[in-house]
């Protein structure tokens, strides 16, 4: 049937999604709006130059395409959004368009996550039990993630748009039509240069899988393909072009880049990511404060700011200040696991997806200002070997909450609370019956010592809401809920990484097979 399950809960989640219209919404929605605006009323030649706003253009050309797609069509909602000098200009029709351009533009991510749907429930078998299907289980937690209705429809941003994209790579991936795959890989990196951080895990199994013959078992490499390695480079320099060709004619190759890769905005956002940085920060400011305290120190000397929440580079009071190359160093390292994984085991879809995942954790974990929006990368792909693998769906549980728990502090104001702890309670919900019956499971679903880490950010949630405020320092140290969350929640992230690192290289049986073992 062309409606399946899959469609009837993308159209149930577009009825939510429309409720929150009105809800809060943070900086990126003036970025976007204002991009539009460049794109719309700029010449091509000044849309990397335009900087009449603090938000300038920093996502590459094919982005910048879309955004001037939707700047047709916001025209006919209200003009004055496209002025580039309407600075911050929120009137309702501009504020109900860019919500619906998301809402429209997911149209994508449900495609990407009906294409999945569909592969998995005609490989699964019939050993699953008809009214819990992995495909099914597969889709609502896709479609219904807490995190994408969070920083999209209330934050405001396009992920869902752009890991719609990758999930169709990955279908051709499971079909093993490599050339598409590639292509739409291509085309997603030239959308969002983040996607960078998965390249690696498609470069390697592309060339292991696509550019060498291998043995009926999938093992080892025998005569390299000289036309499939020339099919791969010509998808990646077609979109390259495509996308780049306009700036490199006009001499602005340099410009774009810098605009995309700008290496001043300091170690950590904002925000911090839940990452490896959120706690060496943290570490810092605790021997800062212990060596004021010793008088090893005075405050004249321990200038730093690598904890107050700014988006600047800076030093670190006590530990060695961390460079970019020292974080390309270890995010490199972090792929260890990736390269040996796929150079070793057979090249079936399952590697590949653990793949993904293991360059997703690596670059999160150790990147340079990595966002905390960015811990997506590794909850989407992992949903999908979730539904299809127990171990999997176990570490799931744990990174799932976790994760979406870290993004609370994106919606910051107090209206917001009930409803982004209603999200992840219904998620949770969902998530330990569904999979709970999928998997079989006959022991505690989550493991005693998770559990016990899970409670504590219920305690963390209490603090953030209420304590800071009934202790009095709320304004004295108005970062201090923040810094516990990411410091809690990168313990946690990673807890996960190095749990699934052993999980994905302990296990590379075909997803076909697995699947229609039960």
């Amino acid at each position: 049937m062309f409606i399946n399950d899959c469609l009837v809960s993308f159209a149930a989640v577009t009825c939510l999604k429309l409720l929150f219209v009105p809800l809060y919404k943070s900086t990126d929605f003036e970025v976007h709006r204002n991009w539009m605006a460049i794109t719309h009323q700029k010449h091509l030649k000044d849309w990397y130059l335009e900087n009449t706003s603090q938000w300038t253009l920093d996502y590459p050309p094919l982005f910048a395409w879309f955004e001037y797609f939707l700047s047709f069509l916001a025209k006919y909602f209200d003009p004055k959004m496209l002025q580039v000098t309407n600075l911050n200009y929120e009137s309702l029709k501009t504020v109900f368009f860019m919500r619906l351009s998301v809402i429209l533009s997911d149209l994508v991510y449900c495609y990407g996550v009906n294409r999945i749907f569909n592969l998995i429930k005609e490989n699964r078998g019939k050993a699953t039990d008809p009214w819990v299907s992995a495909e099914v289980t597969l889709a609502m937690l896709l479609l219904w993630n807490p995190g994408l209705l969070m920083v999209d429809h209330i934050h405001f941003q396009y992920n869902g748009f752009l890991n719609g994209v990758l999930f169709i790579s990955i279908a051709d991936m499971f079909e093993k039509k490599f050339v598409r795959a590639a292509f739409w890989f291509s085309v997603l990196i030239n959308l969002k240069h983040i996607y960078l951080y998965l390249a690696p895990a498609y470069f390697l199994f592309l060339f292991k899988n696509y550019c060498f013959k291998s043995n009926d078992k999938g093992y080892g490499m025998h005569n390299f393909v000289l036309k499939n390695f020339v099919k791969l480079a010509t998808v990646g320099i077609f979109t390259i072009i495509l996308s780049f060709g306009p700036f490199i004619y006009m001499g602005q190759l340099n410009q774009v880049l810098s605009r995309l890769f700008p290496v001043k905005r300091g170690l950590t956002h904002s925000y911090w990511a839940p990452n490896i940085w959120a706690v060496y920060n943290f570490l810092d400011r605790v021997l800062s404060n212990l060596a004021l305290y010793l008088k090893i120190y005075s405050s004249e000397d321990l200038q730093s700011c690598s904890t107050k929440g700014l988006v600047q580079e800076c030093e670190h009071a006590i530990l060695p200040t961390i460079s970019t190359k020292v974080t390309l160093v270890l995010a490199l390292l972090s792929l260890i696991p990736m390269l040996w994984l796929v150079w070793k085991k057979p090249g079936n879809f399952k590697v590949f997806l653990d793949s993904i995942i293991l360059c997703s954790f690596g670059s999160f974990l150790f990147g340079y200002h990595v966002h905390e929006k960015a811990i997506l990368l590794i909850i989407l792909p992992l949903t999908i070997s979730a539904v299809l693998y127990k171990e999997e769906a176990q570490l799931y549980i744990f990174l799932s909450i976790v994760g979406h728990f870290s993004l609370f502090p994106l919606l910051h104001l107090e209206g917001e609370t009930p409803l982004k702890i209603l999200l992840l309670l219904l998620h949770v919900v969902y998530m330990l019956s569904s999979l709970s019956q999928l998997h079989r499971f006959k022991e505690l679903i989550i493991p005693d010592e998770e559990a016990i880490y899970l409670c504590g950010l219920v305690v963390l949630q209490f603090f953030y809401s209420f304590g800071a405020k009934v202790l009095g320092i709320e304004e004295k140290l108005p970062f201090l809920p923040l810094m516990l969350i990411s410091t809690y929640c990168a313990i946690g992230v990673l807890y996960a990484w190095i749990k699934y690192c052993f999980i994905s290289l302990k296990n590379s049986e075909s997803i076909f097979e697995k699947i229609k073992k039960r």
